[in-house]
Formats: structure tokens, sequence, C-alpha cells
């Protein structure tokens, strides 16, 4: 299964929408598919214009590491060198923290990445799980 852009799009959406309801600062979100390539992108009036390299690298990281942004965020602090080389190698587009959820299928197969940046971390990746679970897939944070 791949995520189609129909789903990105929902995804997006209830992020978003999340967003607002939490009352929490301009929001930018980015789906990415199994690859790593972009499906969808939004950023909300008056979020930084920078939030998209933000929201790419929380979602690159977690896909092309299999491993979403808390675990990549917890690995960064046991293993400080590891994610150091992994960045390296991916030019230094691995942003390990929450806010970088994976996206699965309802097997449990990795399908793509949502990336969310605007807020703290950890409520970057509650908006970004309420956008998952509207478009009917299963988020890991």
């Amino acid at each position: 299964m791949a995520v189609s852009l129909r789903k990105a799009r929902t995804i997006i959406r209830k992020t978003l929408e999340k967003g607002r309801e939490m009352d929490l600062k301009p929001l930018s979100v980015v789906v990415l598919d199994a690859g790593g390539h972009v499906i969808a992108f939004e950023r909300e009036d008056s979020a930084a214009p920078g939030r998209f390299a933000i929201a790419h690298g929380k979602a690159y990281g977690s896909v092309m590491l299999g491993m979403a942004g808390t675990a990549q965020m917890q690995r960064a602090e046991g293993q400080a060198y590891f994610m150091a080389a992994v960045n390296g190698v991916y030019g230094g587009q691995v942003i390990p923290v929450p806010g970088g959820v994976l996206l699965r299928d309802r097997k449990g197969t990795v399908i793509g990445a949502v990336g969310v940046t605007g807020d703290t971390s950890d409520n970057d990746a509650a908006a970004a799980l309420a956008g998952i679970e509207a478009a009917g897939l299963v988020g890991e944070i």
C-alpha cells in the first residue's frame, strides 16, 4: 500500500485542524512516501519560511531509518556518534526529535512518514497523530 495524494491531503488537513484545536503555533506539515519523496506539504499562514526543511528532516529521518522521531531522539541521546554518522550519510537532512511520525498500514508495514513542526516537538507529534488516524492509517511517534 502506498500513501495516496488524497490520504496525504487528509493527513495535512486534519493535522492542521488539530493544531488549531490545541491552540498551537502555526504548523507546517509534510507527508513522505516510503522512499522519502514528498507527496504533499502545507505551511500555515505566519509559519516561519524555514519550516519546510525542519518538517522534512523529521519525516525523512523517520522513514529512512524506520524509526519514529521519539526513538531517534532516544538513540541520539544514547549514541550521539551514531546519529551524527547517520546525519552525515543523509546529507544533514535528519532531525531526530518527536514530530517525525512513521506511517504504517494496518498490517504494520512502513508506507511513509509525516513531519510536523511549529510548536513543541511533543505537540507537533500529537497533531500529526490526529491527522494520521483521521486518514485511517497508523502512526508511530
